[in-house]
């Protein structure tokens, strides 16, 4: 499913009421961490901390690489 709407921030934490006032949804807290991007539960708002997420697959769906799993002899 396509994010609704991409907002890019400094922080690792975003803070999500849904805009549109009463017609938003309960304020949740939402950490980035650790792959420095979260998508709202409730409105599907996609935050991107941009110093951490490759700004090439912003809004793509695509989750960054991951390397070889701890402990793993690669």
């Amino acid at each position: 499913m396509t994010p609704f709407e991409t907002i890019e921030i400094e922080a690792m934490m975003a803070a999500c009421d849904g805009g549109g006032g009463p017609l938003g949804h309960p304020k949740v807290y939402l950490s980035l961490a650790p792959l420095g991007r979260v998508e709202c539960p409730y409105c599907s708002r996609l935050f991107v901390n941009r110093a951490i997420a490759p700004s090439d697959k912003i809004g793509a769906g695509e989750s960054p690489p991951e390397g070889p799993a701890e402990g793993s002899r690669a």
